[in-house]
């Protein structure tokens, strides 16, 4: 079976997180990723740390797979050779402050009107309307500002931002998720349409607890550390070597947890008979809780939760991770081919699995700056000569 976006021709003018991370995950299932970039510079990341034998290995974790033209939009030459790109492409993605396009003569409206089928994907910090569409961010300025860093880190303690760049991650989702649905669409009326996500609007579309909290109560949440503010228990215990999670989300998983750790009075008790109440009595309720996990380690209780059916689990760092045998039982962890006289590099695997998807341990190398100038002409003629 083919990929599900084979023979779907991608034009991604993207650079560093946001867009490049919608593309990687088109590229993984089959889409061919053309990436137009400046010329002499290429996408930032190329020049972000660690580096290997020269080449970055942060660009190399997004940008896999695909291929490099380098293109001056300003100039005639090049610009010829974008507008015949164009008349292959099926999707353009763009992350540029809006405006930009338009000034270059590549805005939604004119392009929209040369290439009916043409799906237009823009991400940016706060979107092309509004009265802040041209203010610049980063992922910190969108989990500041959408209330993300409210509500993340200790009690009582200055706000952090979390530890992934979330603020762009996100935002890359959802536009992989527009344009998804734009070329469903597409099928149906043979119209290409524009794609509009903002990263602050992202932020504030992940706070489901922190969205109804507020509307119901009128009072935002405030940070609540590793405790979840709307289940308990739910959060992580001390045991004797260390933190580990328990995440008991409903009363018969509570009942299991008590159990285990034989403290049969408690599901009873007033005070924790609910979860209502469990949330109203958390701290005496992890006191109680902690007053056994203490007397044994991490893993003797990660093995007796298991056991007993309570979600439990290590909290591990990213090394850790990269080894943990689920993950590699599922291929999440990819190696990135070496190129010729280039290094290889380790990069996250597909989390999407479909039966139509190879899920290799694999993928091609990330491109050199402008590496696929030759291949992408060649193609090009080859299109053009077929009428295709």
């Amino acid at each position: 079976m083919s990929k599900p976006y084979e023979n779907l021709v991608i034009l991604d003018l993207t650079h560093v997180l946001a867009g490049p991370f919608a593309s990687t995950m088109m590229s993984d299932l089959g889409a061919t990723i053309i990436k137009v970039e400046r010329p002499g510079i290429g996408d930032d990341t190329r020049a972000f740390p660690p580096f290997v034998e020269g080449q970055s290995a942060y660009f190399a974790g997004l940008n896999h797979g695909k291929q490099s033209i380098a293109l001056d939009l300003k100039s005639p030459s090049d610009r010829e050779v974008f507008e015949r790109l164009l008349q292959q492409a099926d999707v353009l993605l763009e992350n540029f402050r809006p405006g930009v396009m338009e000034k270059l003569g590549y805005g939604w409206d004119s392009l929209h009107e040369k290439h009916p089928r043409l799906i237009y994907g823009a991400v940016s910090g706060f979107g092309h309307t509004g009265p802040d569409s041209q203010k610049p961010a980063y992922d910190m300025v969108v989990q500041g500002r959408g209330g993300v860093m409210s509500i993340t880190g200790e009690k009582d303690r200055e706000p952090v931002r979390v530890g992934a760049s979330i603020g762009d991650i996100v935002a890359g989702l959802y536009l992989a998720q527009g344009v998804s649905a734009a070329l469903y669409q597409r099928e149906q009326t043979g119209q290409g349409q524009k794609i509009d996500v903002a990263m602050l609007d992202c932020q504030l579309a992940i706070l489901e607890h922190a969205v109804a909290i507020t509307g119901a109560t009128g009072t935002p949440p405030g940070r609540t550390g590793a405790r979840h503010p709307t289940i308990t228990p739910f959060e992580t215990f001390h045991a004797s070597d260390g933190l580990f999670v328990i995440a008991a989300g409903n009363d018969a998983l509570f009942q299991r947890l008590c159990d285990a750790l034989e403290l049969p009075d408690l599901p009873a008790d007033p005070q924790f008979a609910t979860n209502a109440a469990r949330c109203d009595n958390a701290r005496l309720l992890k006191r109680l809780i902690e007053a056994v996990t203490l007397s044994q380690t991490k893993a003797h209780w990660i093995e007796v939760l298991t056991k007993a059916g309570v979600p439990t689990g290590p909290i591990q760092n990213v090394a850790e991770a990269l080894e943990d045998p689920q993950l590699l039982a599922r291929n999440m962890v990819a190696t990135v081919q070496a190129g010729t006289d280039r290094p290889s590099f380790l990069a996250a695997g597909n989390p999407i699995k479909m039966t139509s998807v190879p899920d290799t341990t694999s993928r091609d190398a990330a491109p050199l700056l402008d590496g696929d100038r030759e291949a992408i002409l060649q193609w090009l003629a080859s299109k053009e000569s077929t009428g295709s």
